[in-house]
C-alpha cells in the first residue's frame, strides 16, 4: 500500500487540527510565562528603605537558593537564644516594604529572616512557583548553617507568601506555621476573580500554589489569620484551609480588616495573638514581657 504524503494527509481534516493544536501549543509557550507574571507576580526592583528607618538593627544578607540563583535578604536579630520567624512576603514590591511588618514581629523579641524571591529587590532571577519554592529552601539551609534548628524556626507567609512558607512547612517541619491571607489555590483565585478569562487561558499558567491539596499534610501547628472583609482571599477560602488542616491549629480572624491590613487593623489583639503562638509553640516570651 502506498503510504500518503504529507499533502495527502493534510487533506483531512483530523489531520489539519491536529496540526493546528500543535502549532497553538508551540506559539503558546511563549504566553504561558507571560501571562503568568502579568496575572501573578509584581516586583520591585528599587528598594525603598532599610530596617534602619524604622529603628531596627539589621545585618544584609546574601545567600543562595537551592536552585544557586543569589538572593538577598534582612536579618534582624532578636533576644539571646530566641527563636526566628522566617517571613515569606505577597506577590507585588519587595522587602523594604515590609518594614511595619519587621517591626511588629522583632517587637516579640524573637529574630526575623525576611528576604526578596527571585526577581524582586535586588535578588536574581525570574519569579516561578518552583523557582520561589528554591528560594525559601535557600533561606532555611541559609539559616541552619548560622545555628537555627528547624524546631526554633516559624515559617510566617502573606498572601502569596503563605504558599510558599506552607511548601517549605511540609519539607521541612517548623515549630509552628503562620498562613495569613492565604487562598486555596491559584485555579481557584482564577475562578473568583476572572471567570470567563480563567476559563479560556487558565491552562496556559503553570502556576499552582495548591494550598488546599497540600495543608491537609501538614506536622506542625498551625495559626491562620485572615481579615473578615478580604476582598482578594475571601474568608471561605481561610475557613476551606482551616477545615482541611490536621492536628494543632487556630483561626483568627480580625474583624473589619480587609486582604492587607489585618496586622493594622487589628492592632493588640493581633500582636497577642502572634505572641501566644511563638510562646506555645517554643517556649519563648520576651523578656520585658515576663
Amino acid at each position: 500500500m502506498r503510504r500518503r504524503s504529507l499533502v495527502d494527509r493534510l487533506k483531512q481534516p483530523s489531520f489539519r487540527l491536529l496540526v493546528y493544536l500543535a502549532a497553538a501549543l508551540i506559539f503558546a509557550m511563549p504566553m504561558r510565562t507571560a501571562l503568568e507574571h502579568h496575572f501573578l507576580y509584581f516586583p520591585d526592583p528599587v528598594r525603598e528603605a532599610t530596617p534602619r528607618q524604622v529603628g531596627l538593627d539589621y545585618e544584609d544578607v546574601a545567600f543562595a537558593a537551592t536552585d544557586g540563583t543569589r538572593l538577598s535578604g534582612w536579618l534582624v536579630p532578636g533576644e539571646e537564644k530566641a527563636p526566628i520567624i522566617v517571613f515569606c512576603i505577597g506577590n507585588a514590591g519587595n522587602i523594604s516594604h515590609r518594614l511595619e511588618t519587621l517591626s511588629l514581629l522583632n517587637g516579640l523579641g524573637v529574630s526575623v529572616f525576611i528576604f526578596d524571591y527571585r526577581g524582586y529587590g535586588t535578588s536574581d532571577g525570574k519569579a516561578s512557583e518552583k523557582g520561589l519554592y528554591a528560594d525559601i529552601a535557600g533561606a532555611v539551609t541559609y539559616l541552619e548553617g548560622r545555628g537555627w534548628r528547624p524546631e526554633r524556626m516559624i515559617f510566617f507567609g502573606r498572601s502569596l507568601g503563605a504558599a510558599v512558607a506552607l511548601e517549605q512547612a511540609l519539607e521541612t517541619p517548623p515549630a509552628g506555621l503562620i498562613m495569613e491571607a492565604a487562598f486555596t489555590s491559584l485555579a481557584a483565585m482564577g475562578r473568583r476573580h476572572y471567570p470567563g478569562l480563567s476559563h479560556l487561558l487558565g491552562w496556559l499558567i503553570d502556576a499552582e500554589y495548591d494550598n488546599l491539596e497540600k495543608i491537609g499534610h501538614l506536622q506542625s501547628p498551625l495559626l491562620q489569620i485572615h481579615g473578615e472583609r478580604d476582598g482578594i482571599c475571601p474568608p471561605d477560602m481561610a475557613k476551606q484551609l482551616y477545615d482541611q488542616a490536621p492536628g494543632m491549629k487556630q483561626l483568627f480572624w480580625v474583624p473589619g480588616a480587609d486582604h492587607n491590613d489585618p496586622f493594622i487593623v487589628g492592632g493588640a489583639a493581633y500582636r497577642d495573638v502572634l505572641r501566644k503562638a511563638v510562646a506555645q509553640w517554643t517556649g519563648f516570651e520576651k523578656q520585658a514581657d515576663k
